[in-house]
């Protein structure tokens, strides 16, 4: 008989932002203009990086490549999102929502890693800038973002594959989008495995990076306070300025997300979380690389400069 009832649960229903039902359209208007924000930013940045060729250096190639996940990162999740807000939203299939979580766990993990090959390069930028050249080669700027992606590949399908062998009896995923820990509470069965199996692989994929971006933070401080002149150590600190505040709020909120324990908090406070790495990590990116970089900045204007000259 169990079995029966395993088999009845084949599509899932999205319940996000149930507790806020009178105030869902305000919240479609917010996350939309966000969404578009996030979207023309993006753009804006892998455009100008690929036109203008003062931009042409390792620290913007991976730039324009955590744009570019960033991007596809927030079309797996939040388009869904706006038409669940409206009530627009359909019934997603197992093979969908599987889908779903594939992308989104390949993206945030393969961003997690662009951000620590990004510190590895500004390591080498101010600890070694006489090998940068040879070091920071085309060669090895594309396999550290291949093997971003590739982590991100590995991990993806075994977390997919673990949590899709299991029976779902309970159809309605009480998120906005198809998450590990949400959707493991649909099973009928005890999920103890796959919840140890998931911290392992959460501490592995953020501590790692987190670490390894710490520990070039450390070399880079040392080598920048060995700087004799004032306004020298001023411009290497503006140079890593950017990506530790991409860094702390990325990292921040993927450690808050995914090691807290998991009856701390409420539903509510779930998605609030989440909303926070899937739609104001990602607007980040291009507000910190565009509104507060100058050399961006300048070849924007460039960029328009020729365009209306």
């Amino acid at each position: 008989m169990k079995k029966e009832n395993h088999s009845l649960v084949n599509v899932f229903i999205f319940q996000g932002f149930s507790s806020f039902r009178e105030h869902k359209l305000t919240l479609f208007v917010v996350f939309l203009t966000l969404y578009i924000f996030i979207l023309a930013g993006n753009v804006i940045i892998v455009s100008i990086i690929s036109i203008d060729r003062h931009l042409h250096t390792p620290m913007y190639f991976f730039i324009s490549m955590l744009s570019g996940s960033e991007t596809v990162y927030t079309l797996v999740i939040i388009p869904r999102m706006l038409f669940n807000l409206i009530g627009l939203s359909q019934p997603i299939s197992l093979a969908g929502c599987a889908t779903q979580m594939f992308f989104f766990i390949t993206l945030a993990i393969n961003n997690c890693f662009l951000l620590t090959a990004m510190g590895y390069d500004r390591y080498v930028a101010i600890c070694n800038p006489l090998r940068y050249s040879v070091v920071m080669s085309k060669r090895v700027c594309m396999q550290l973002v291949w093997g971003a992606c590739s982590i991100g590949l590995i991990v993806a399908m075994t977390q997919v594959s673990a949590v899709f062998r299991l029976p779902f009896c309970i159809p309605k995923v009480p998120h906005f989008f198809c998450d590990i820990r949400p959707v493991m509470k649909l099973s009928c069965i005890d999920t103890t495995v796959i919840e140890i199996l998931t911290m392992i692989i959460s501490v592995l994929v953020i501590l790692i990076p987190m670490g390894l971006v710490f520990i070039s933070y450390i070399l880079i401080i040392s080598t920048i306070l060995k700087i004799a002149s004032a306004e020298g150590r001023k411009k290497a600190f503006a140079t890593c300025a950017s990506h530790i505040t991409v860094v702390i709020v990325h990292y921040g909120c993927a450690s808050v997300a995914y090691f807290k324990p998991k009856s701390e908090n409420t539903r509510d406070q779930d998605q609030l979380i989440s909303v926070t790495y899937t739609v104001i990590t990602p607007l980040l990116n291009p507000v910190v690389y565009t509104l507060r970089n100058k050399e961006v900045k300048d070849a924007l204007c460039r960029v328009m400069g020729q365009k209306f000259s």
